[in-house]
């Protein structure tokens, strides 16, 4: 400071002058007036708090205003031309599928058919273009002599309405058509459903329709070839739309399809950018073909009492009107005026195949457009202004108390290094200062740093053990201590053990003993001297400060004791009050810990009771859900710990073992959703109950009727010897056939053509039902049968059958499997049988193989289906991420054909790969199934070596599982005596290849 006030070169502060004293207004005469202004600190922090916000403000405003307007602008022209490109392709999905579709039709045996019943045969065809194709409004034909055919599809509620429809109506059948008997044409309308079968069918009188005089038929029967008609009113439903017609291949008729020009306008409709955006399409002619509001584009035509196409002009639009005029290329726009009112004004080309010099115009108006961007520099013009008005004061009062308060902040810092929290007055200080204010913030950074080094440990480190050991060699050096220890409270309650320690000397380790009574946990946070031993040789006083430590509902959880020396700058009440703070945190870290090893044994405990709750669900499927994981994980372990070969690189941590187990526990969870009867289908015939009963008392009935046409005939006076030779031959024809329906039922390996013949054959024998099939039945039951008429008593009934009332349909539960299902976002790709359930006795006697049918073996797949939804929908944390995926990925196959996802090879991890293995092994050696006896170790291993073959199995992971040994300690633990077998393990290998 010396060498500065005395330098020639440089001026004296201000601040240096005012401390001289008097002398120092001797100095400042010499020194220009302009060097003798000296500006007060608070005024020069407010002056540049003030002038920098300002600044910034204005540049701010300028900036954003500037970029939000270019931007939005630009959006609009490139949302224009978006627009532009959506409804092309919407004129493209109008007119392109309709026109593949009528060529189709051109060589349909529709067009051919001479009477209406042999139009009637092909109306799946055309129904099936209805439904593929949701813009046709219609499909019809024109036949030479005045007949007419048109199928429409009824989709929506007002349609139904206004056409009379019945409420299940799908579609509605027009026809024109020479009916038997009638020598005028007949106008019909049929209605059928969803399925085609016909609902109601009535003659209209006042239907009139003859073809041959619209547009469509003769101008298409004119050309010889397709044409498009111009917008005209529907017949029967007064909608505006197009027709799209083409004589048939003999040239005989013409088909023709309606397509409404109401989609275009609806679509226009919600493409609009602002609410007053106006959109129209309009042709060569100035016609408006489309417009948001399509009851404005009809207008009444006063000669022809029908309806035309509005001009822009009769639409009277005052934007596209000034839009039209100002004559924009295309792809232009242009700002312009109308109404009084800025417009954004676009016009855009619409390239269609079929229509030509179609214009898409565009207005949006400016004000709507910027309204969002005004509003907002509005609101920063404000919030400056109010930020400027607050920090004025603002900025004074820190520039006065930054100004006066240097000296005080050296002495805050002094007193934050002896753990002295509390804020002093500050004062000013002169200049000299700071140097002593940097010496100090040194060591209060060295402290701080010591005790966010404390912080980390605590957060980061996930055992207890760890973190406490961490955390207490990090409190030792930062203040000083000599030593110290954490005790923790016994599971019993009955005492204190010692979690960690540490001491700056070795041989200080006795002072803290390994167990500690809980007297010492009574007597907390008290500063006593420091225990005397014998070898204690301190030449300065120490102290001893025991500080509880406590769970958040006050329970008791340790002992944090710290030993020190009694100094200057630890023997007071502020670091007491420092570590017991400190305490407090340590204390939160130790409780939430616990909480979440305790929270975690839970989830283990409740993922096991749902894997046994499964196993207990079924008495046939007992023990899976514990025996796959336990495969699993002793396979996945026996990898990480190899130290050569395909898997010498395979590592896990802790978190992946973890997510890995339970990816395993869970992977049939899904199983809770599956019905008993279908997983313990240990019959064909099996539901809730072997169905083989029934049958079988139809067999008695045969028998008793067979004994009743005996005594019948007999009392007639036929031959009682050939009675009686017929009635054993007819008794023992039953006996043979039931038991060979019994022995179908039972299932097995494979079965033959020449058995589910025979066994039709037999289904075709008649018994006679005396009894109402309908009553004490379900209200599912009844559902099912409502669509079967009632047959009258005494009814003949086929012995086997496939009745209508054995189907049950998909209903709302249909699950989201198909790989195109909207409602499917776990990426399934599985195959939907076509019923939820089909309980037809010959279909189930039938089955080739086993015991269940296409519908039951899905319900069973469908497990996993369920097992991926219900873990998808968990929040499981990230660490835990992949146990969905783990848990519902044991049936895919390398080759892509498993399921639920059809996963490839690539997209299998090898956590998926070894739960595949696993699973495959526990169900093949499973003694608890009800449909196969238990296969032996060898008898096992040789299947898995052909699925391995087939790619369903990982060739590594299987030859690992092999000389690994893990099958024979899992034989050893699980598998009787009888399946545990010599297994060749060089031959299995040998044959892998």
């Amino acid at each position: 400071m010396n060498t500065l006030r005395d330098s020639p070169q440089d001026p004296p502060a201000s601040a240096v002058l005012r401390d001289s004293g008097p002398a120092s207004v001797g100095q400042d005469a010499y020194l220009p007036w302009w060097q003798r202004i000296t500006i007060p600190f608070e005024v020069l922090i407010a002056t540049v708090v003030v002038t920098a916000m300002l600044l910034l403000t204005a540049l701010l405003v300028y900036q954003v205003s500037t970029s939000a307007r270019q931007a939005i602008i630009s959006a609009s022209d490139e949302s224009a031309q978006r627009i532009s490109q959506l409804i092309a392709e919407r004129v493209h999905r109008i007119v392109d599928p309709a026109d593949a579709t009528i060529r189709l039709l051109a060589f349909d045996p529709v067009a051919s058919a001479p009477t209406l019943p042999a139009r009637l045969r092909r109306l799946p065809v055309l129904a099936r273009l209805l439904e593929q194709n949701q813009l046709l409004s219609a499909v019809f034909i024109g036949y030479p002599d005045g007949q007419f055919l048109l199928v429409r599809p009824v989709r929506n509620d007002a349609l139904r309405v206004q056409l009379d429809a019945p409420p299940k109506t799908a579609y509605l059948v027009q026809s024109m058509a020479r009916e038997h008997g009638v020598a005028s044409m007949v106008g019909r309308w049929s209605y059928y459903g969803a399925d085609l079968r016909l609902i109601s069918s009535a003659v209209r009188s006042e239907y009139r329709y003859d073809p041959r005089t619209r547009p469509w038929y003769a101008e298409a029967l004119e050309r010889n070839t397709q044409i498009l008609t111009a917008p005209y009113v529907f017949f029967t439903t007064q909608e505006v739309g197009i027709t799209l017609s083409q004589p048939s291949e003999d040239g005989r008729a013409v088909i023709g399809l309606d397509v409404a020009l109401t989609d275009l306008g609806h679509e226009i409709s919600g493409l609009r950018l602002m609410p007053r955006t106006e959109i129209a399409v309009v042709d060569k002619d100035r016609r408006v073909l489309a417009y948001p509001d399509m009851s404005r584009v009809l207008l009444r035509d006063g000669n022809t009492l029908g309806l035309r196409l509005r001009t822009l002009d009769d639409l009277g639009v005052p934007s596209l009107l000034a839009l039209q005029a100002q004559g924009l290329k295309d792809g232009e726009s242009r700002r312009l005026q109308a109404d009084g009112e800025e417009w954004l004004g676009r016009s855009l080309p619409l390239a269609s195949m079929r229509w030509q010099g179609l214009q898409i115009l565009m207005a949006i108006p400016t004000n709507e457009l910027l309204a969002e961007v005004n509003n907002n520099l509005r609101q920063q013009v404000w919030l400056s202004v109010s930020l400027i008005g607050l920090m004025l004061p603002l900025g004074w009062l820190a520039g006065r108390r930054v100004g006066r308060s240097l000296f005080g902040l050296a002495a805050q810092a002094r007193a934050l290094a002896r753990f002295d929290f509390r804020r002093p007055q500050r004062r000013v200080s002169p200049v000299r200062e700071v140097r002593d204010l940097g010496l100090v913030m040194d060591r209060m950074s060295d402290t701080i740093q010591e005790f966010l080094h404390i912080t980390h440990h605590i957060s980061a480190e996930s055992r207890t053990d760890l973190m406490l050991s961490s955390v207490l060699y990090e409190l030792v050096r930062a203040t000083s201590c000599t030593g110290g220890a954490v005790y923790l409270v016994d599971p019993q309650r009955t005492g204190l053990l010692r979690a960690a320690r540490h001491c700056e000397d070795p041989g200080q380790q006795s002072r803290y003993p390994e167990h500690l009574a809980m007297v010492h946990f009574i007597n907390h946070t008290e500063t006593q001297p420091g225990d005397q031993h014998e070898d204690d040789d301190d030449t300065e006083p120490a102290r001893v400060l025991r500080v509880q430590l406590r769970t958040r509902e006050g329970q008791p959880l340790g002992l944090l004791v710290l030993r020190y020396i009694a100094d200057q700058s630890q023997d007071d009440a502020h670091f007491r009050a420092f570590v017991e703070k400190l305490s407090g945190t340590l204390s939160v870290a130790i409780e939430t810990r616990r909480l979440i090893e305790g929270q975690k044994e839970l989830l283990d405990a409740v993922i096991r009771l749902l894997a046994d709750a499964i196993d207990a669900k079924s008495p046939y499927t007992g023990g899976h859900c514990e025996r796959v994981p336990e495969l699993a994980e002793a396979l996945i372990d026996r990898m990480c710990a190899a130290k050569d070969g395909p898997f010498a690189q395979v590592t896990m941590t802790d978190a992946e073992r973890y997510e890995f187990r339970l990816g395993a526990w869970l992977h049939d969870c899904g199983k809770v959703t599956s019905p008993e009867h279908i997983i313990d289908k240990a019959t064909k015939l099996e539901t809730l109950y072997n169905r083989v009963h029934e049958v079988r008392m139809r067999f008695e009935v045969l028998w008793r009727d067979a004994e009743l046409d005996y005594w019948k005939q007999h009392v007639s006076g036929v031959d009682p010897v050939r009675l009686q030779r017929e009635l054993l031959q007819r008794r023992e024809q039953l006996q043979e056939d039931f038991a060979f329906v019994a022995r179908c039922n039972v299932g097995g390996e494979f079965m033959a053509e020449a058995d589910i013949a025979r066994l039709k054959a037999v289904g075709r024998q008649v018994w006679q039902r005396h009894f109402d099939d309908r009553l004490g039945l379900s209200s599912a039951e009844m559902l099912r049968l409502a669509t079967v008429p009632v047959r009258p008593l005494p009814a003949n009934e086929p012995l086997l059958a496939d009745r209508p009332e054995h189907i049950v349909p998909w209903g709302s539960r249909k699950p989201p499997v198909e790989a195109g299902s909207p409602a499917n976002r776990w990426g399934f790709d599985m195959v939907l049988p076509p019923y939820e359930a089909h309980l037809g006795e010959l279909h189930n006697l039938s089955i080739q193989r086993g015991t269940l049918t296409a519908e039951d073996r899905f319900k069973i797949n469908d497990h996993i289906v369920q097992t991926i939804i219900m873990l998808s929908g968990l929040p499981f944390p990230p660490h835990l991420a992949r146990v969905p995926a783990i848990a519902g990925s044991h049936h895919e196959k390398l080759d892509g054909t498993g399921y639920p996802r059809r996963l490839k090879a690539s997209e299998l991890t090898l956590a998926d790969r070894v739960m595949t293995l696993a699973d495959i092994f526990e169900a093949l050696t499973a003694a608890d199934r009800p449909y196969k006896p238990p296969k032996t170790l060898t008898e096992s291993l040789k299947i898995m070596t052909h699925m391995v073959r087939e790619r369903h199995i990982d060739a590594e992971v299987f030859r690992f599982f092999l000389t690994s040994g893990v099958w024979r300690d899992y034989a050893e633990r699980f598998l009787a005596p009888a399946q545990r077998d010599d297994v060749n393990v060089e031959a299995i290998l040998a044959s892998l290849g």
